[in-house]
């Protein structure tokens, strides 16, 4: 049985928790429960990718409008150039499964701001939770996304030679438009753009907030599927891998997942169906499943569900996340 580490970038929730000094007789006080729309992201691998500078352009239209070249880590994932307290650009992974942005220990160095062991936060990710500190900053920039002040989570690794990720916490009414065969992304105020010819536009469920989950089928299977860009791999659950058995004849490898919080949980590694999209068909070639701790937290223990990750989403031509209409627009790389 073969083992190969997978590496997962969902986070969900951070919860303000009070900590009190920790020793051999006094334990961490149990954290307060979870706000729903309070969320860091989880990485992918460790991994290092040399420095490279990040060019930050803002074209001047009718609006503001923050367009920059994207860099791939080494996991595949989305870098953005963000600016902290005017400095930077520091490498941010977008991730659209972290309500909330948040920056390793090397970012607050560079800063010279040392992080804030009194006022921590518990960090929700795919495997599991932790308590981090925090950091406070006095503005967060990315194009013309800026906001002042900000308290985020530090990061233990961000991994892939990220220095951090960026959240979805200031996208309410943005609409983010994601080109793989160009390396660009584009963050501008939505206007309610229908999707051009080419593209096809799926609802988001919006029970879910800011996280973009749409319905979708897996073979025949219908599931929640969440699209996670600070994800390496897809992570399918144990009702999906269930319900997918009837058909399922390869043998598994035994994959380690990775979160944020870096605990590591197994799964089964095995070659699934495509994801059908709305009209949208994504061949993924390998999924990992697993009794992974953030199916519990989302309640989605019953159904099948997956975690869509780079691997599959980069597949595409173009990605656009419209969080005012709550709608995905999507673009194959072959259809021109």
């Amino acid at each position: 049985m073969s083992v190969a580490p997978c590496l997962a970038g969902l986070g969900l929730a951070l919860a303000t928790v009070g900590v009190p000094a920790r020793g051999a007789d006094n334990p961490a006080a149990p954290p307060a429960a979870p706000a729903p729309d309070a969320a860091a992201s989880a990485a992918a691998a460790p991994a290092t990718a040399p420095a490279e500078e990040l060019s930050t352009i803002v074209v001047e239209g009718l609006e503001p409008r923050f367009v920059a070249p994207t860099r791939r880590d080494r996991i595949g994932r989305i870098w953005a150039p963000v600016m902290i307290n005017g400095r930077g650009p520091f490498r941010l992974v977008f991730d659209t499964g972290a309500t909330r942005s948040g920056v390793t220990a090397n970012v607050a160095t560079a800063l010279g701001l040392a992080p804030n062991e009194s006022r921590p936060l518990r960090l929700r990710g795919v495997t599991g939770t932790a308590i981090v500190p925090t950091l406070h900053v006095d503005s967060f920039q990315v194009g013309d996304l800026l906001q002042e002040p900000l308290t985020m989570p530090v990061l233990a690794d961000a991994f892939g030679g990220a220095e951090g990720v960026l959240g979805t916490e200031a996208m309410g009414d943005k609409r983010v438009r994601i080109e793989f065969r160009r390396d660009r992304i584009t963050i501008t105020r939505s206007h309610n753009e229908r999707a051009a010819p080419g593209f096809i536009t799926i609802p988001l469920d919006r029970s879910r907030g800011r996280f973009p989950v749409v319905d979708a089928y897996m073979g025949n299977v219908p599931i929640k599927a969440i699209i996670d860009t600070g994800g390496q791999v897809t992570i399918g659950n144990l009702a999906l891998r269930d319900a997918l058995a009837r058909r399922r004849h390869d043998k598994p490898s035994v994959d380690e997942i990775v979160g944020a919080t870096l605990e590591v949980q197994e799964g089964e590694g095995r070659t699934a169906p495509a994801i059908q999209i709305g009209d949208i068909r994504i061949r993924s070639a390998h999924v990992t499943f697993g009794d992974m701790h953030i199916f519990h937290y989302w309640d989605l223990d019953d159904q099948p569900a997956l975690l869509i990750g780079m691997d599959a989403i980069g597949l595409l031509d173009t990605l656009i996340i419209d969080y005012r209409r709550h709608e995905l627009q999507l673009r194959l790389a072959d259809s021109g």
